[in-house]
C-alpha cells in the first residue's frame, strides 16, 4: 500500500471531491482526504469508505499540524476545500472570505516547501459582471462593489488565484488553477442554493420550482464526471503548470428553460414560481447574466472538453 502513488484531496468529502476520490482510488492511488465536513458529508464517500487505500482526516486544513510532511510525500495535491454556494456566500460573507483565503494560504505554504504539484480549484464567479459571449482565461475581470456580499466569494477565490500564481513565479511552485463552471451531478445538494438539485427535488416532490429573477439569465452545466476527467488530466500535463484553465460545458440554457426541461424529464406538473432576487437573497443582489466558458485552452493542453449533454445530466441527477 505504501508503494502506491499518494494523492491528497482537500474537501474530498464534498460533492466534487468525493467523485474525484473515487476516480483516484479506481486508478490505484492512495488517497488522503482532509475535510472539516462544513459543507461536505461523510455519506458522499460511502461507496469507498472501506477502501484500504483511503484515509479520511476530519478537520480544517489549517489544523493539520503535519501538513507539510504529508504533502511532501504526495504525487499531487488537489485543493478543493472552500466555502461554496450563493446562499452561504450571501449569509456568511466573513466565513466565506476567511475560509477561502486562510485554507488556501496554508496549503500553498505547505506544498511550496517540497514543491509538490498543486491543482487549485477556482470558480467562474471570478469573471464577475462581464457579459462576453464566452469567457477566456485571459479576459479582464469585472467585480461588483464590496458593500454587496455577493461578490465576496468571487474576490476571495480570485485572491486565491493571485496567491497561487505568486508562489509559481517567486518559489517555482508547480501549480495549476481550474476555474469550474457550474458543476452538477449526483450527490450535489440544493442546501446552499445550487439550482439544478433544487429544481429536481421540487419537481419530484410536486413543489414549485422557484426561479430567481426573471429567469433569462443563462448558465452552462457541467457533469461532475467531466469535471473530474479534466481535473485528473491537468496535473499530468507538465506544460499546464503555472496556467489557468476554464472547466465547463458550453451548452447554454436559461434558468427558466432549465426549469421547464426538469419538469419534462421528471414528468412533473409542478408550477414555476418567479422570486425576486431581493427576496431570495438580499437587497441589492447582483447576478451574472451569462456564464459560458471558452474551453479551447483546456482542449489544447489535455485533449479533452466536457461533453455530457444537459438532458443526460438532468436524467442522472433525477435518478438519485
Amino acid at each position: 500500500m505504501t508503494d502506491l502513488p499518494h494523492v491528497i484531496v482537500t474537501g474530498g468529502a464534498g460533492f466534487i471531491g468525493s467523485h474525484l476520490v473515487e476516480r483516484l482510488l479506481a486508478e490505484g492511488r492512495r488517497v488522503t482526504v482532509i475535510d472539516d465536513l462544513s459543507t461536505g458529508r461523510v455519506e458522499n464517500l460511502q461507496a469507498v469508505s472501506a477502501h484500504p487505500n483511503l484515509q479520511v482526516r476530519r478537520g480544517r486544513v489549517s489544523d493539520c499540524l503535519d501538513l507539510a510532511d504529508l504533502v511532501a510525500g504526495a504525487e499531487v495535491v488537489f485543493h478543493l476545500a472552500a466555502a461554496v454556494g450563493v446562499e452561504l456566500v450571501v449569509k456568511s460573507p466573513i466565513r466565506t472570505i476567511q475560509t477561502n483565503l486562510r485554507e488556501t494560504e496554508v496549503v500553498l505554504e505547505a506544498v511550496s516547501r517540497s514543491r509538490t504539484p498543486l491543482l487549485l480549484t477556482s470558480t467562474s464567479e471570478v469573471y464577475g459582471k462581464s457579459q462576453k459571449d464566452a469567457f477566456r482565461e485571459d479576459d479582464d475581470l469585472l467585480i461588483g462593489p464590496p458593500h454587496l456580499g455577493r461578490w465576496s466569494y468571487a474576490c476571495s477565490k480570485l485572491m486565491d488565484e493571485f496567491l497561487a500564481m505568486a508562489y509559481a513565479r517567486e518559489r517555482g511552485l508547480p501549480v495549476i488553477v481550474a476555474r469550474l463552471f457550474n458543476t452538477v451531478g449526483p450527490r450535489q445538494t440544493g442546501q446552499y442554493g445550487m439550482v439544478l438539485p433544487r429544481f429536481v427535488a421540487a419537481a419530484k416532490a410536486g413543489g414549485s420550482l422557484r426561479v430567481y429573477g426573471d429567469g433569462t439569465q443563462t448558465r452552462c452545466f457541467c457533469d461532475v464526471l467531466d469535471t473530474v476527467e479534466a481535473l485528473v488530466r491537468l496535473p499530468r500535463c507538465s506544460e499546464a503548470r503555472g496556467q489557468v484553465f476554464n472547466v465547463g460545458s458550453t451548452e447554454e440554457v436559461s434558468i427558466y428553460d432549465l426549469a421547464k426541461l426538469v419538469k419534462e424529464i421528471v414528468g412533473s406538473s409542478s408550477a414555476i414560481e418567479w422570486v425576486p432576487y431581493h427576496e431570495a437573497y438580499a437587497p441589492g443582489f447582483e447576478d451574472m447574466l451569462r456564464r459560458k466558458p471558452n474551453v479551447e485552452k483546456l482542449f489544447k493542453f489535455v485533449r479533452f472538453r466536457p461533453q455530457t449533454r444537459l438532458r443526460r445530466l438532468i436524467e442522472r441527477v433525477a435518478m438519485v
